[in-house]
C-alpha cells in the first residue's frame, strides 16, 4: 500500500489557478499531476472558500481565545492598579495629616509638659 501523500497549499493553489486560468483541463492537470479529478475539485472548493490562502486563519480560533484571556487580564490588572493607587493615595494623606512636629508621647504627657 502506497502512503499518503501530502500536498503543499502553494501546490495546491498553483493547481487550481492553472484550471482557473483555462491553460489546462482538469483531465490534463490529473494525468500530469498523477491525482484524481475529485480531489483536484475539492482543492476547488477550498480555493473558493479561502482555505488555500497564506496567513494566520488555520490559527484564528487560538488566537481569539488567546485575546480574551489577555482582555480579562488586562480588565483586572487595570482594577489592581486602581486599588493600589487609592491606597497609597490614602496611606500618604493618613500620614501627612498624622504627623507633628512632637513625635512621640501621648496627649497627657504632653499636656503635662507644657505647664
Amino acid at each position: 500500500m502506497k502512503p499518503k501523500r501530502k500536498f503543499s497549499k502553494e501546490f495546491k493553489r498553483q493547481v487550481i489557478e492553472e484550471l482557473n486560468s483555462k491553460t489546462s483541463t482538469l483531465a490534463q492537470l490529473s494525468r500530469r499531476h498523477n491525482i484524481s479529478s475529485g480531489l483536484i475539485k475539492n482543492w476547488e472548493n477550498l480555493y473558493a472558500e479561502g482555505k488555500l490562502s497564506d496567513g494566520p486563519e488555520e490559527n484564528v480560533d487560538a488566537l481569539k481565545d488567546q485575546v480574551a484571556q489577555l482582555q480579562k487580564m488586562i480588565g483586572r490588572l487595570t482594577m489592581e492598579n486602581d486599588v493600589l493607587k487609592k491606597a497609597a493615595q490614602y496611606s500618604y494623606q493618613k500620614q501627612k495629616s498624622s504627623s507633628s512636629v512632637i513625635i512621640s508621647g501621648n496627649a497627657a504627657d504632653l499636656e503635662k509638659s507644657a505647664k
